[in-house]
């Protein structure tokens, strides 16, 4: 049955915006609220159509006043931040995280009419490590728990909505660990690693990545938002790309670091505003993670539209990003380790 009055959090945001869009133009649903401590941007707030903005910031108790006054029956918490630089800091990110979640959750336990809470959570909960299984599914949990940042993050928010699902057995709870989004529209750490001219990578390694349409990610979240579908469900594309196949998909340069140089490199690039290389997403570059999606399938029933190097291929064309190197240089190159390979020949032999 669909939702009578739904509020979104992270409005301001892509995908928080974008569902709050989707919400909208749902005639069965009567209202929609899109909370944000600043305004979607222009462009965004009119797709947003009938979706009400209230400027809310979520840390602050008075949330639970737009929950009660406002009937709200489901709430979308999609305002779950990965990137430090957009969002003032990382000790602010961690409160707007953490801190916001807990007064979300308490003003939902206080409301009597909200009856659905849908948490945009992430696979980062898994870690990466030397020692992960080859495929993570719902009931495993990491080998390396997370030590901070964005995947510490999001192991305590889901720790704060289990014990909400305890004291409030009514409410319906749906947790969708997400995979690295990529889209021709979404802007992540991911999306700009790889729109990097020359992209650093550890020496040695070659992760495994798997990724998820940005529309396939809102499509999950819309029927989360509509039908009662409480649980933990993956939710990634079929499929996986190694970083270097991905890479040479964008016609990049991979460079790789040394392993003690990875550091010192991400800290460059951190500083520098380029992309932020925390050190968890520099784990994931060395062992990357892949999930198994079978719940999502059969229980929540949605297959995504596009697989892994569907997705990739897709962000790639929707950013119009051209190969740094030439098929020109490629060629030349090649002929010159050619020549060099002939020079060195009689070398060899003599």
């Amino acid at each position: 049955m669909a939702p009578s009055v739904v509020l979104v959090t992270g409005v301001s945001k892509f995908l928080g915006g974008n569902l709050a869009a989707r919400l909208a133009a749902n005639p069965d649903i009567d209202r929609v609220l899109g909370v944000d401590t600043v305004p979607p941007p222009r462009d965004l707030l009119r797709r947003m159509g009938r979706a009400e903005f209230v400027r809310a910031d979520i840390r602050n108790p008075l949330i639970a006043k737009v929950i009660s006054t406002g009937a709200v029956d489901t709430v979308v918490h999609a305002s779950i931040s990965a990137n430090p630089a957009s969002s003032g800091g990382r000790t602010t990110m961690k409160e707007m995280n953490v801190i916001g979640t807990m007064q979300l959750l308490a003003a939902c336990q206080k409301a009597p009419r909200v009856r659905r809470v849908v948490l945009k959570s992430t696979t980062a909960v898994y870690g990466s490590s030397s020692r992960d299984p080859a495929v993570f599914d719902e009931s495993m949990t990491p080998r390396d728990m997370p030590s901070g940042g964005y995947a510490k993050d999001a192991a305590e928010i889901e720790g704060y909505l289990r014990g909400f699902a305890r004291r409030r057995p009514d409410v319906g709870v749906t947790v969708l660990r997400f995979a690295n989004f990529v889209g021709p529209r979404i802007d992540t750490v991911l999306t700009r690693y790889f729109a990097l001219p020359v992209i650093p990578t550890v020496l040695g390694y070659d992760a495994r990545v798997q990724l998820l349409h940005e529309e396939d990610g809102l499509a999950v979240l819309e029927r989360a938002s509509c039908a009662e579908l409480p649980g933990v469900f993956n939710v990634a594309a079929d499929g996986v790309l190694l970083l270097s196949q991905a890479i040479r998909r964008a016609g990049r340069v991979p460079l790789p670091i040394p392993s003690p140089l990875v550091g010192p490199v991400g800290q460059l690039f951190r500083s520098a505003r380029i992309v932020d290389f925390s050190p968890e997403q520099m784990r994931f570059l060395n062992f990357g993670r892949v999930v198994d999606t079978r719940r999502l399938r059969e229980d929540f029933g949605f297959t995504p539209r596009w697989t892994t190097p569907q997705a990739f291929d897709d962000y790639v064309r929707g950013r119009a990003l051209r190969p740094v190197v030439g098929p020109e240089q490629i060629a030349s190159l090649e002929r010159g380790v050619r020549a060099a390979a002939r020079a060195l020949a009689p070398t060899r032999s003599g």
